[in-house]
């Protein structure tokens, strides 16, 4: 099943079909300032190596870049795939139904048995693994969107999106919340689809950004924010996405089965410490010294600004210029958290 929709030339309309998770650190805010720079900054190929949500990888492509998308961890690998790389197939009602009312092809039970009592119902719990018995048998786009759709739905089921906590203390009220994960999964494949459109070639890579190629014309960077405190660690809070991005590398990844929520482990990286983020800052310019930069960076992170700004200025030999965006943050520890509250950089090195 194909499709052909034909993006805007700037890509700010076609961007608002892609469907929104709530991820931290997302620039949903921050695209029509991304848009304007981007289209300053013009060029044929773009990187996006910390792709998170992949909002803004489908941005570039929307704007007519060759894109290579990349994360250190699998679902954003997932969700670039479905929407970026993908040109142009869809999930049928035909596959759609199947995943949904198929039943058990090969009888796993791992989610429900590991997660039993957790984040979702027996009977939401019993349609991942159902589902997933029907996605091992796709190949390709539609193996990505099926997993995408799957992704989104979990993620829309718990709140606040994450995985830290269990209970529903955190209830805002959505309908998603309540809804069974059978029914959010075909909305989710809805809004999957409806993001599909044919633009230049894309690709997406899984790997850390010291072994992301070199050589675009443009290199948009959105590392992890180091805090001054505590810590800024995704796999501690969207390990669940992460394992349903391949089944818990089918059934074999290591569980941390003596903590409450049964996450996966941490992944250490340079990002990830105030200790450790500047010289990691460092060797990602100079290593895509030869394209245009454009970093992401928060106010409310390590290093400041003017430590920065001296980085690309070695780096690049010309002083960076400096958009600067009011922000508020969708998560933090409690109520009265004020690093909620920041201004978002986006400092253009070329």
């Amino acid at each position: 099943m194909t499709t052909q929709l034909v993006s805007p030339p700037d890509g700010r309309e076609r961007v608002r079909a892609y469907p929104h998770l709530r991820y931290m650190g997302s620039k949903y805010k921050l695209l029509p300032t991304l848009a304007s720079v981007f289209a300053e900054v013009g060029g044929v190929t773009a990187l996006d190596p910390f792709s998170g949500s992949g909002v803004v990888s489908y941005l570039l492509k929307a704007m007519g870049y060759e894109v290579t998308s990349g994360d250190y961890m699998a679902f954003p690998v997932v969700l670039a795939s479905a929407a970026c790389v993908n040109q142009d197939q869809l999930l049928s009602n035909d596959d759609v139904c199947q995943i949904v009312e198929g039943g058990n092809q090969d009888g796993r039970d791992f989610i429900e048995r590991t997660y039993d009592g957790l984040f979702f119902t027996p009977a939401d719990l019993r349609f991942l693994d159902a589902a997933w018995s029907w996605i091992d048998q796709l190949e390709g786009a539609q193996r990505s969107l099926a997993i995408a759709s799957l992704v989104l739905a979990a993620a829309r089921k718990q709140p606040r999106g994450v995985f830290t906590v269990t209970g529903m203390r955190y209830d805002d009220g959505r309908s998603q919340l309540h809804m069974p994960l059978s029914e959010q999964f075909k909305l989710c494949v809805d809004a999957w689809n409806s993001a599909v459109f044919q633009a230049s070639p894309c690709q997406a890579v899984r790997g850390d950004v010291s072994q992301a190629p070199t050589g675009a014309d443009l290199v948009y960077l959105d590392p992890p924010y180091a805090p001054p405190r505590d810590d800024n660690d995704y796999i501690k809070r969207y390990w669940f996405l992460e394992g349903l991005a391949d089944y818990w590398d089918n059934g074999a990844a290591e569980v941390m089965t003596t903590t409450v929520t049964k996450k996966l482990p941490k992944r250490q990286t340079p990002f990830g410490s105030r200790k450790t983020i500047s010289q990691a800052l460092m060797s990602t310019f100079e290593r895509f010294e030869d394209s245009t930069l454009v970093l992401s960076y928060g106010s409310n992170a390590v290093p400041a600004l003017d430590e920065l700004m001296g980085m690309l200025r070695d780096v690049k030999g010309s002083r960076p210029e400096v958009f600067t965006v009011n922000h508020r943050y969708n998560f933090g520890t409690h109520s009265a958290a004020t690093r909620r509250l920041a201004e978002e950089y986006v400092i253009v090195a070329s």
